[in-house]
């Protein structure tokens, strides 16, 4: 850390090349996750036009503990940033690439084909839309999992992190496989969060979620369920129903390949 000619401490990141970033007051808070908060820092010196960066920082408030298991989660989450190469991951390394598909679901067989990658956390705020749809992609790939040979998490020792209330009801099973269906079914939920314009199982009178108010659903502790897709629909949403309903199947085999769901939404086959 050191400071600038006001005497506000910066935080200077030795890489490559060195990179001074600001004190958190003095950029605008984008979000925030699991002890991180994300900033933009916008780059435009001598005046030159820059893309600006999405920053992470480790909230204050951890404990040093803390800090050690975020400083290594972010370390991770870099390195495969570094690895990946789509359009539609933020992040990602894709020169030349402009304009890209709309659709988050586009690069998830990338990560669990070619990667071997299970995103992990797919949900509305992990979606990034640029402009009126120009580009959609998917950001935050820091708790995503190993896939192996099977497309399964194998791995005792990892388990699905996630979001409440994205889950898939295996990862609330204390006996489920985790797959590259795990991410399909949050997908689904992302669905119809465009249809209900709200998240799923959302506590009545707009309180704030908390696992404590999720309820028992067959035999699982914490499952509340699949949400039902709105009624009122336009006949041309139909088929994001079927998909919805397609991608949210209680069995995870059930579910549609992330392969599969791109070519449904281009039109070429049924999910």
């Amino acid at each position: 850390e050191s400071r600038n000619a006001l005497g506000i401490p910066t935080i200077l990141y030795a890489g490559p090349a060195s990179i001074t970033i600001p004190a958190s007051p003095f950029m605008q808070k984008l979000g925030f996750g699991t002890g991180v908060s994300v900033y933009l820092m916008k780059r435009s010196p001598r005046g030159l036009s820059r893309s600006p960066w999405a920053v992470k920082k480790i909230s204050s408030s951890c404990s040093q503990s803390q800090r050690s298991l975020f400083q290594q989660r972010l370390r991770e989450e870099a390195q495969k940033l570094r690895n990946l190469q789509h359009p539609n991951i933020v992040g990602g390394n894709s020169p030349g690439m402009e304009r890209v598909d709309s659709h988050p679901i586009n690069p998830i067989p990338y990560l669990h084909t070619e990667q071997r990658l299970l995103h992990g956390d797919i949900k509305s705020p992990n979606v990034v839309v640029r402009g009126a749809f120009d580009a959609v992609k998917i950001c935050d790939v820091g708790v995503s999992l190993p896939l192996d040979e099977n497309l399964a998490v194998s791995d005792p020792e990892l388990c699905y992190v996630g979001t409440e209330p994205w889950k898939p009801p295996e990862a609330l099973d204390p006996d489920g496989i985790i797959s590259d269906r795990s991410d399909i079914f949050p997908f689904g939920l992302t669905l119809w969060e465009m249809l209900a314009l709200n998240i799923p199982h959302l506590p009545l009178e707009g309180r704030p979620f908390l696992e404590s108010q999720i309820p028992t659903w067959e035999g699982i502790p914490g499952w509340a369920g699949i949400p039902r897709a709105p009624e009122a629909l336009d006949p041309s949403q139909e088929s994001v129903r079927e998909l919805f309903g397609a991608c949210t199947a209680r069995e995870p085999r059930q579910r549609p390949a992330a392969a599969r769901i791109v070519q449904a939404l281009e039109g070429n086959l049924q999910p």
